[in-house]
């Protein structure tokens, strides 16, 4: 197909399209309306549209490219959607609910490069960037599927967190960024929009340049260099003093509170001197630090799930040290709902 995505385009650009191609700036606005506010999923449905304007978008845009080929709802209402893009390749989406409200995940990259070994996206490597169009019609096509229950819900927040290293397909995730906090469309304010990273040092300077407010993650999920270089390949590239130069750059700038990753893996990061660790690594920065328990990718993992008592003392240590701290609420276990794990199942030679 010759066309591009509309959703590539911020409503700026559209704006400068449409006039560039002889329509009012209003019209722009219009079209944009039908799209995020009416979910229109055709252009000929946006009936008080002009007949000449819809013709010219069909000729060059698509709104509907996803083709989603399975679904799973756990019965914590959960819901991974296994979603076909144009070219064959599938990506993964999760609708997760919570009690301030229901948020997205979405994915970046078909495949991932950045080999953290715990992670079942590290099993199939990347194959290309997702234009930031892929990625909010992921957001979209839940949207939809909320739009047609019977009492029809809003997604409140999203998640940057599914298949794929998001701030190293930066520029389409500034185009998303921007897509989604447009209080003309979707409106999700920026404090209700997580990006997490598993540690670019140099993106983290861009990401903190960029003004955008919306929260950061890193995935640490170890205190020292030794172990995450073990678990974590780039860790090689940037290690934690790199990173934390880059985090404190983002903490100076942004003055939003910075939220750290960490996957408790039994008997290798777990221990109460890990946590002594991870608390005088973390120190006195604006930080919250979100403990995770493992989900294993497969059977034949190499890693396994700390017991929920020994989270609780890693957690108790933490909380000693004046660390704001929590343990993640797992959802959607009993559908593969980790990231990358449902379609793997599909793709088992990928």
């Amino acid at each position: 197909m010759n066309k591009q995505s509309i959703y590539d385009l911020p409503l700026e650009e559209l704006t400068t399209w449409l006039i560039s191609h002889g329509h009012k700036k209003s019209r722009a606005r219009q079209v944009w309306a039908w799209l995020y506010r009416r979910r229109a999923a055709t252009f000929s449905a946006m009936l008080d549209v002009n007949s000449d304007c819809l013709s010219l978008l069909d000729a060059h845009f698509y709104i509907q490219s996803l083709n989603e080929t399975c679904r799973q709802e756990s019965s914590d209402g959960t819901i991974k959607f296994l979603l076909q893009l144009q070219d064959g390749n599938l990506i993964e989406t999760v609708l997760m609910r919570h009690k301030f409200g229901l948020s997205v995940c979405v994915t970046t990259q078909v495949g991932c490069n950045m080999g953290c070994s715990f992670c079942a996206s590290g099993l199939l490597n990347k194959k290309r960037d997702l234009s930031s169009g892929e990625i909010v019609e992921q957001l979209m096509h839940v949207q939809r599927h909320l739009d047609r229950r019977e009492q029809a819900e809003q997604v409140s927040h999203v998640v940057v967190m599914g298949i794929g290293e998001p701030l190293d397909n930066f520029a389409n995730l500034v185009s998303f960024l921007q897509t989604i906090k447009d209080h003309n469309g979707l409106a999700i304010a920026a404090r209700r929009i997580t990006v997490s990273t598993s540690g670019l040092a140099d993106a983290i300077y861009r990401f903190s340049d960029a003004k955008l407010q919306v929260n950061l993650a890193i995935s640490l999920h170890a205190p020292n260099d030794m172990l995450r270089s073990r678990i974590m390949k780039i860790n090689t590239v940037f290690p934690i003093a790199a990173l934390l130069d880059a985090i404190d750059y983002y903490l100076m700038h942004s003055k939003r509170r910075i939220t750290f990753e960490y996957i408790l893996l039994k008997d290798l990061n777990d221990r109460p001197e890990h946590a002594q660790e991870l608390a005088a690594l973390i120190g006195a920065r604006n930080a919250n630090v979100n403990l995770i328990p493992y989900n294993p990718v497969d059977e034949h993992s190499q890693y396994q799930r700390t017991e929920h008592e020994t989270s609780l003392v890693f957690y108790d240590v933490l909380k000693k040290q004046g660390l704001n701290c929590s343990i993640r609420l797992e959802h959607g276990v009993d559908i593969a709902a980790a990231c990358g794990q449902l379609r793997s199942k599909h793709l088992p030679t990928a």
